[in-house]
């Protein structure tokens, strides 16, 4: 099985791991923050603009599409130039797409807003992840990764807890302009910290690219089976960020405040998920196995609230079951791609399939929010467990391929 991209095999210093690991888990958390930086204001954005959901979805489509665009482009510039000039300029893009939200005054300014943040937002992963492979210790990559998952999911349920909050307290405007400063204090803490943002390899980028076709990699074909992999979990994914408040308040008539609390359930249940998934990942080396146990509990959550057979109690914990799931799934799921990566490429790798993230959330939100506007509301949750479902197979596939090069290109 190929091995991967190189981390750190001679352990350094804990604290010094910790140091990266922290910072990137920061940055990390802002990057799903700002994903959710609008779709919680839906109800709001609905009355002041008129908008059908579908057209709400849509400017979420707008985010994740350039965000997909981005994150693959994002992916060279980290392997050429270095992740620290990167993440700052994604920071950046960030910030500067919440304040025009927060000015937006028609739907024409919506949609530029989400070009910002799908700008910002595509730099993360390419960065999050060449410098975690880089930079810490082989033996510390899977706590590394559950540090990582954690602080993605404790992004996604601040978002709704910080945005309806502060709408609900102020204005919806107002929320946006305070979630400008995040990542404004961000840059200020890498700024101070800039000494651990320069990714090491023990190749030199100009090696790397005079030994191996810069576009070698694509020829891989379980680097394409995890792009599929990551396009169907975050269609998912788009339907609950996006829509599950909606669902909940449509359902079980839950006030906007109490719906908008699924996203954080799901969202704090994921990050237990993670960090089960990191200890399962060092007592059970068959990674599809275990992302076929992770997400067989998310298609059972999801099928029985499709279902419509239980009460407002119930579904906040088959929520809970579902965001477990798919936590439990994702140190396993990022070990998956790193078997698939060829040294050198980390950048690369990273930013064309989390790529599919992208595009499947751009696409989820707009079927979704189809379904939505028709009545269709318990047939979202079977299109989420279909996913899922789709998912688990996917991943025995890519196991298959990482394990046989022979079968890998």
């Amino acid at each position: 099985m190929n091995r991967g991209p190189s981390a750190v095999d001679n352990p350094v210093s804990w604290r010094t791991d910790a140091r990266i690991i922290s910072l990137i888990g920061l940055a990390h958390l802002i990057s799903h923050f700002f994903q959710l930086i609008i779709a919680p204001l839906f109800p709001w954005l609905k009355t002041e603009f008129g908008l059908s959901y579908a057209a709400l979805g849509f400017v979420m489509t707008v985010i994740f599409v350039v965000s997909a665009g981005s994150q693959a482009i994002a992916g060279f510039i980290v392997d050429r130039f270095g992740p620290g000039i990167t993440l700052i300029g994604g920071l950046i893009s960030l910030a500067l797409g919440s304040l025009s939200f927060g000015l937006s005054q028609n739907y024409s300014m919506l949609l530029i807003s989400a070009v910002f943040i799908g700008m910002g937002n595509g730099v993360f992963h390419p960065v999050d992840y060449s410098l975690l492979n880089t930079r810490v210790s082989v033996l510390r990559l899977g706590p590394a990764y559950s540090v990582h998952g954690i602080t993605g999911s404790l992004g996604w349920a601040l978002a709704p807890v910080f945005l309806v909050g502060l709408a609900t307290s102020f204005t919806w405007r107002a929320s946006l302009f305070a979630a400008t400063f995040l990542p404004i204090m961000v840059i200020f803490l890498l700024l101070s910290q800039r000494d651990l943002l320069a990714a090491k390899s023990q190749e030199t980028p100009e090696k790397r690219l005079t030994d191996e076709s810069l576009f070698g990699f694509l020829r891989l074909r379980a680097v394409w089976w995890c792009f599929v992999f990551f396009f169907i979990v975050a269609m998912a994914a788009g339907g609950i960020q996006n829509f599950l408040p909606t669902l909940f308040f449509q359902i079980f008539s839950f006030s906007r405040t109490t719906a908008a609390m699924g996203i954080t359930t799901f969202m704090l249940a994921s990050a237990a998920g993670i960090l089960v998934g990191g200890w399962l990942v060092t007592h059970q080396k068959q990674l599809e196995r275990n992302i076929s146990l992770a997400l067989g509990f998310s298609v059972l959550g999801a099928i029985l609230l499709g279902l419509n057979v239980v009460s407002p109690s119930v579904a906040w914990g088959l929520i809970a079951l579902m965001g477990f799931g798919s936590g439990l799934s994702g140190p396993s799921r990022d070990l998956l791609i790193r078997a698939s990566a060829p040294p050198g490429a980390t950048g690369r790798v990273y930013g064309v399939v989390y790529s599919g993230l992208d595009f499947g959330i751009a696409i989820g939100p707009v079927l979704f929010g189809k379904m939505i506007d028709k009545g269709h509301f318990y047939s979202v949750f079977f299109g989420i467990a279909a996913c899922w479902l789709l998912a688990l197979l996917t991943a025995w596939r890519i196991a298959k391929l990482t394990r046989s090069p022979s079968t890998a290109t």
